[in-house]
């Protein structure tokens, strides 16, 4: 009874008491989780001893992969090293958990014989195995025992799959020390092996450690092919070799390359020119380019040539400039631009002057940068006069001046003092658009701000002071002039302006002040110059890439040219780099790059943090998102309750809730209790309401907290959409309890559950209950009533109530209408129906489908088409429905009369309409054509359907291939099945059965078992009767063969299907094929039949291996089963006709009365006459045979 209860409010752990009772099933979700990891620290956690499993256990569990292998070491006690061997053979292709069965039994073959020695080639398959799936401590494991033992020539597979297994987890640490022991004992890993432990070392800057393994895998003198893949890891190495300072060594591994084919890329090329003009070596790199007989492109002769100006001078740069071009080297406008450049720099116009003469003489045309380094050097040197032919020079050359050349312009007319042309100058650059200015603007002041110059500190002054000269200048009417200002800073910040002009300098630094554009292009055009990027350059650079979405492609293209390794960036770049890799998704290579930063001990920010962590939730990856949690920890990663209600909403999506409980429960809800209550609603929205309430019970400290009203609704509802509802009820029984009131949501479930269970009058109480406390949903709960009456068998209370809710305003919704003719038509009671469709009809109310398809059910079965057909026109009228639908609905409740006649009716009517069949037209047809025993018109259909390419329904090729089996058209329904295959249409496995029944009837076992064992793993097919058929026929290895497909499918067979292969075998005197099968029989814990444990023992009998037989006596009683009388007998007397052994015989007598039998006087008088001379034989307590015998039936002798 739910009573409402407005006491005092109950203490939370109160609450938590209720919650346990209710949810205890969600630890094993929890428990179920740790499953999925391979390493053998599950074992540990599940608290599992690998020594304490029985064999039986793990061969079961490894069934699956190789029954037909595995079935003969049920009755083992023990293994051979042969055996293991076997066992290993078989299961090779294993994976996932079932590995941890592999390794417990070679485990447990040592443990139980302390002197078993596993073969060679058994180690070598257990080690592969392990380490290919994930075991790597237990590979591990094993090599160490194996090394132990001196044996270790033959594991080069582990060894290599072990270090890729390693490099996989990430754990780059691991596999370079497993190499390192390979390399110790003179193993040589396998070729892919070496290169992903290089790609890896590449990724992580680990220079020495890439010479010393690249440097062993290109000396190792075997054949080696360079894909795509390794020329990529290739050049990566040399590229880091040289960044590290180690070109020489580089070159040593470019030139062995070589050996094999592989000529220096622009990669590798560029690397070494890089690291040799970093040295400043400049003659060792043209003997590589000599070596490798090569020329540099344009890009790096102008950067050899740039590096030789800064570091010799521009005389040396010419001499090598003619060196370079003996090589084969053009060198285009920058290249002599540069010569230009430093020429003028260090004061030598003539050489600046003849640069530019040869770049017109080789037909070139001079860069602007050169013009403005030209004219700086001329204003530099004071040779103003002459500027002008430089400008009238570019004018006729086609080089448009820009801002640059202005402003070397104005800095050395302002160095001249001829300060009326600098007027000028900047008039024609307002003019050309290249500066804004005023009409009232001074000019001079605009070009003293162009320069750097404080205008108001700079005064160009006329001089009347006759005491003292101070005329610096004149103007065009004569007047003496001079400069009132810091002439010193004047100067200097002129002659910086000029110097600038000399060298071009491209600010890529302050990347948001360029603009998009203009950022890679003077990151290009600075490489064209043969400038090197600083590193602030190129965090600038990377941090605009990554705020302003460039393409992956984009920034990968800059970190694979960058001059300087990538982990030398500061943290707060690498952290954004890692972002934009993980947002793309590139998990792996964001993983490289934390994992760079964390050996760097570089910090990591929140916002980087939280993008791992949701990219590797988002993805399932459960061992990167601990990795990365880990760090966060360690980094004291300051929660933000909304991004953590991000991934704690991710973790719940992916069923994390054992790891979400672990690394948030005590971290965060203590802090922030409104984060557990919205995680507990999403989590009960989602279906795992149980693990909701376990959530809150593991934060007692949050206890008085926790009955919220809100809470107990997204419970109520949880609970509800799960369909457990004793838990609801116990919810809702503790709500009221508290004064509570469930949400009109949860009532209205809990009310239609209760009529569902016929507790029509706690549904009603329920009811009552809520609408007094609200009010506003009497109507929906009244509604809800009224349904679940009418649906569940209480329609004429149902119509009581619907009158009483006619008289409340607004009117109930069309579904509670429907739902009393649906109610009505299960009673066959037209007469109301007609009585409730009077009503709604006037009143617009809208009939539903499931209204029509129930009336027409009830009409048709009375034979009325015509009926049928007006109430078809009458839905016309008032739905919206198709007329294709309403005839579907039409014949297939027709159909179901298996009344051809009127079938054929609505085909007419449905033709005249000029409808068109759809997919459930063809299968409805399909099915009543069969229900009206016209097979051939079914089959028609289906062809139709096939040839328009609509996919038939699982009932419909059922019914035809059924039909077509009973027919024995069993070809015909096997073409059927195959052509279904071809298209990619799965059919279900009743109709897969049907088939394979059809072959054995037709005696074509081979055949079916082809093609019963082709089917997916997920198709639930019904083996047993096809095996028990296939006993029945005789075919005992085909009966075998289905089996053992059953179990590779992991279905579990029925214990009669044993039962029949067991006394198949046994009557083909192949005895010890049927103790097999039984000992699996019981390892499954399916208990055979009595017929098959006798015909089991009284093989053995006859076979003489009575021992057995008394162990399968044993067996059986030990199992509750009660063996005949005469099992007993037959175990005697083989015991008394082979051995005369009254030990024996006394020991199954006393069986015999376990079992409830006792012995008769005849089989006393035979025990005794047979065994008198065993009677005269005294055992060590001096008692005799028939002493022994009579005590155990209660009878004592006297003393």
């Amino acid at each position: 009874m739910f009573v409402a209860h407005t006491g005092k409010y109950l203490p939370g752990k109160f609450v938590f008491s209720i919650l346990t009772r209710c949810f205890s099933d969600s630890r094993r979700i929890f428990e179920r989780s740790a499953l999925t990891a391979p390493s053998s620290e599950v074992n540990h956690a599940q608290g599992e001893d690998l020594g304490c499993v029985p064999l039986k256990d793990y061969l079961l569990r490894l069934s699956s992969l190789s029954p037909e292998s595995v079935r003969k070491f049920y009755r083992v006690s023990s293994l051979t090293p042969r055996d293991v061997l076997e066992i290993l053979h078989a299961c090779e292709s294993i994976h996932g958990t079932k590995v941890e069965s592999l390794w417990g039994i070679y485990k447990w073959a040592t443990e139980k014989n302390p002197e078993f020695i596993h073969l060679p080639l058994s180690r070598k398959i257990m080690g592969s195995i392990l380490a290919r799936s994930g075991f790597y401590q237990e590979a591990e494991i094993l090599l160490s025992g194996i090394e132990s033992q001196g044996v270790l020539l033959d594991c080069r597979d582990v060894f290599s799959d072990l270090i890729e297994g390693y490099l996989s987890e990430f754990e780059l640490d691991k596999a370079v020390s497993v190499y390192e022991k390979m390399r110790g004992i003179k193993l040589v890993p396998r070729i892919s092996c070496y290169w992903s432990l290089l790609e890896h070392l590449v990724e992580l800057n680990e220079t020495q450690v890439v010479y010393n393994v690249y440097n062993d895998l290109i000396h190792l003198g075997i054949e080696m092919s360079f894909e795509t893949k390794e020329r990529g890891i290739h050049e990566s190495a040399i590229r880091l070799l040289c960044l590290g300072g180690k070109v020489q060594e580089a070159r040593d591994l470019v030139r062995n390359a070589m050996k094999y084919g592989l000529r220096p890329s622009q990669v590798v090329v560029n690397s070494i020119t890089c690291g040799y003009c970093d040295k400043k070596d400049y003659y060792d790199l043209l003997s590589f380019y000599d070596e490798a007989r090569i020329s540099p492109d344009v890009v790096l002769g102008n950067k050899i040539l740039f590096s030789l100006c800064q570091n010799l001078g521009s005389d040396q740069a010419d001499i090598f400039l003619q060196k370079l071009e003996d090589f084969g080297f053009c060198p285009d406008e920058i290249s002599l631009g540069i010569l230009v450049s430093f020429s003028c720099r260090e004061g030598n116009l003539k050489k600046a002057l003849f640069y530019i003469s040869d770049i017109l003489a080789r037909g070139l045309k001079p860069h602007l940068l050169s013009y403005n380094a030209l004219l700086s050097g001329m204003f530099k040197e004071g040779m103003w006069m002459h500027t002008q032919h430089v400008l009238a020079e570019m004018h006729d050359a086609g080089v448009a001046p820009d801002s640059s050349t202005f402003i070397v312009m104005l800095a050395g007319l302002c160095r001249a003092r001829r300060f009326d042309e600098v007027k000028t100058m900047v008039q024609e650059m307002s003019q050309m658009k290249l500066i804004e200015m005023s009409p009232l603007e001074d000019p001079l002041t605009k070009a003293f701000m162009l320069l750097g110059l404080n205008p108001l500190t700079v005064k160009i002054k006329r001089d009347n002071d006759k005491a003292s000269f101070r005329t610096e200048f004149f103007d065009s009417l004569g007047n003496g002039l001079y400069l009132d200002t810091n002439l010193d800073e004047f100067e200097r910040t002129i002659s910086q302006v000029l110097g600038d002009g000399m060298l071009p300098k491209f600010n890529v630094d302050e990347c948001d002040s360029q603009g998009v554009n203009n950022v890679l292009e003077f990151v290009e055009e600075m490489v064209r110059w043969g400038q090197e990027m600083s590193l602030s350059a190129y965090s600038s650079l990377f941090n605009f890439l990554c705020r302003n979405k460039f393409s992956i492609s984009v920034i990968n293209h800059y970190m694979v040219t960058m001059s300087k390794p990538i982990f030398d960036l500061p943290g707060t770049t690498l952290s954004r780099l890692v972002q934009r890799y993980s947002s793309e998704g590139l998990t792996l290579k964001s993983r490289i790059l934390v994992d760079g930063m964390v050996q760097r001990c570089c910090m990591i920010d929140n916002d980087t943090f939280f993008v791992l962590l949701s990219d590797t939730c988002g993805k399932g990856d459960l061992k990167s998102f601990q990795y990365y949690m880990k760090f966060a920890q360690k980094y004291n990663w300051s929660l933000e309750v909304e991004k953590v209600n991000i991934i704690i909403s991710l973790m719940c999506q992916k069923k994390w809730f054992k790891e979400a409980l672990g690394l948030f429960g005590g971290l965060i809800f203590v802090d922030h209790p409104d984060l557990l209550e919205s995680l507990s609603s999403e989590l009960s929205c989602q279906g795992f309401t149980s693990t909701a309430s376990f959530w809150m019970q593991k934060c007692p400290s949050l206890a008085a907290e926790i009955p919220h009203l809100e809470a107990y609704n997204s419970f109520l509802i949880g609970f509800c959409h799960e369909r457990k509802f004793s838990s609801a009820f116990r919810i809702l029984e503790h709500m009221l309890c508290l004064g509570f009131s469930p949400c009109a949501d949860a009532a209205t479930q809990l009310v239609y559950h209760l009529c569902r269970t016929k507790n029509f009058e706690k549904a009603i109480e329920l009811k009552n209950v809520v609408t007094r406390d609200q009010s506003s949903s009497a109507l929906d709960l009244q509604c809800a009533l009224i349904k679940g009456f009418c649906k569940y068998g209480n329609v004429e209370e149902a119509a009581r109530m619907l009158q009483q809710t006619l008289l409340m305003k607004p009117l109930p919704d069309h579904s509670v209408f429907n739902a009393l003719i649906v109610g009505y038509s299960g009673l066959n009671n037209f007469r109301r129906v007609k009585e409730t469709l009077g009503f709604m009809i006037p009143k617009n109310v809208a009939i539903s489908v499931s209204s029509y398809s129930h009336l027409i059910r009830l009409i048709s079965a009375k034979g009325n088409i015509s009926l049928c057909l007006s109430l078809k026109q009458l839905m016309l009228q008032v739905t919206d429905l198709p007329d294709i639908v309403l005839y579907n609905i039409l014949i297939f409740h027709i159909s179901s009369t298996r009344n051809r006649f009127l079938l054929d009716s609505v085909l007419d009517s449905f033709l005249k309409k000029g409808l068109q069949f759809d997919v459930s037209t063809y299968n409805f047809l399909i099915r009543g054509f069969s229900l009206c025993g016209d097979l051939s018109s079914s089959l028609k259909c289906l062809r139709t359907m096939l040839r328009l390419d609509l996919s038939p329904s699982n009932r419909s090729l059922r019914v035809v291939i059924a039909g077509l089996c009973c027919n024995e058209e069993f070809e015909m329904a096997l073409n059927l099945s195959q052509e279904m295959e071809s298209r990619g249409w799965v059919h279900g496995s009743v109709t897969r059965t049907h088939i394979g029944l059809a072959l054995i009837k037709k005696c074509m076992f081979r055949k079916a078992v082809e093609f019963l064992g082709h089917m997916s793993t997920n198709q639930l097919i019904k083996y047993d009767p096809l095996i028990k058929q296939m006993c029945s026929l005789g075919k005992l290895d085909e009966a075998i063969d289905l089996l053992n497909i059953m179990l590779k499918k992991e279905s579990s067979p029925e214990s009669s299907s044993y039962d029949f292969i067991i006394q198949g075998l046994d009557r083909g005197h192949k005895l010890d094929m049927a103790m097999d099968f039984h000992a699996e029989m019981l390892c499954r814990e399916l208990m055979p039949s009595l017929i098959t444990w006798q015909s089991l023992m009284h093989s053995l009998v006859e076979s003489n291996r009575v021992d057995e037989a008394e162990k399968l006596l044993r067996s059986m009683i030990q199992l509750g089963e009660s063996p005949p009388r005469h099992v007993f007998c037959q175990v005697m007397n083989k015991y008394r006709s082979l051995h005369n052994n009254s030990t024996a015989v006394s020991r199954v007598l006393k069986l015999m009365q376990q079992a409830g039998h006792t012995p008769d006087f005849d089989m006393h008088s035979s025990i005794v006459s047979n065994l008198s001379s065993s009677s005269k034989k005294v055992d060590k307590d001096n008692s005799g045979f028939l002493s022994r015998h009579v005590s155990g039936f209660g009878f004592t002798t006297k003393k």
